[in-house]
């Protein structure tokens, strides 16, 4: 059996293991490009080690898949598996932008069981279990119960033409601290059109949909783990009540970029 405080441990212990590399504390990791505008750092491969091998002792069953490591087919054959990002959103955090987080999921025959983010900059610590809620800093969260499409608040940089009904919010660059917006009421709609990786989603996905919100890939279908291919197109988390209209909005936009 799973010992859910020492797993909270060690994703406390990684989140302040990345915050003693953290440029807006006055450090200075080194940084290099895994290929054009892919930036990793040291902070990224040490939380990278620390957590495969804490993780590891702390369930041997489970399968690994991680940004930072090598995959191995070896997982595809465990009923379990670890999805981790030891850093995501590099960018802000090699900027010292607050905007980052440490995200840890553990999936069952590829369903999310258990996520957990650190975001130890921002001073939260979220999390959820699978048919239990969710929580930020120990407060149970409700999502968004938006009603209508036109005025949701998106955390993005910009709005397409078609999309200008909607209302900008703040964009942390950590993608499932977006989706955690959706989580505790902070935002209405996270949307991306692009091939993204489960290591990113795994974690906040479920504390979304354990929140009350809706979570479906690009064209409302619903999202799978620990894949061959680690790989979904697009993301929909959304207020329950407007997850068809959204689905219907980036349907043809959606199938436009799947096909090219």
């Amino acid at each position: 059996m799973l010992d859910y405080a020492a797993l909270e441990r060690i994703v406390h212990e990684a989140g302040a293991m990345a915050l003693a590399h953290w440029p807006g504390h006055g450090h200075a990791p080194q940084v290099w490009e895994k290929m054009p505008g892919d930036p990793v750092s040291e902070a990224d491969m040490a939380v990278d080690s620390f957590l495969k091998r804490e993780l590891g002792a702390l369930l041997p069953s489970a399968g690994w898949l991680s940004e930072e490591t090598v995959d191995h087919p070896e997982r595809l054959s465990r009923g379990l598996c670890w999805l981790v990002d030891p850093i995501d959103g590099t960018r802000d955090f090699i900027r010292g932008r607050p905007g980052w987080c440490v995200s840890v999921g553990l999936v069952s025959a590829g369903r999310p069981l258990i996520g957990m983010l650190s975001a130890p900059a921002r001073g939260e610590f979220w999390s959820a279990t699978a048919g239990q809620g969710a929580r930020r800093n120990g407060k149970t969260l409700a999502s968004s119960k938006r009603a209508m499409l036109p005025g949701a608040r998106v955390p993005a940089d910009a709005l397409a033409k078609a999309d200008r009904d909607l209302v900008l919010v703040e964009k942390p660059n950590s993608i499932a601290l977006r989706i955690a917006m959706v989580a505790a009421d902070e935002a209405d709609l996270l949307a991306t059109l692009r091939w993204g990786f489960e290591w990113d989603i795994a974690a906040a996905t479920l504390i979304a949909r354990e929140a009350g919100a809706a979570v479906s890939d690009a064209f409302g279908a619903p999202l799978d783990y620990n894949k061959r291919d680690p790989r979904a197109f697009g993301l929909l988390v959304t207020a329950p009540a407007i997850h068809g209209a959204a689905v219907d909005r980036l349907a043809e936009r959606a199938a436009r970029l799947v096909g090219e």
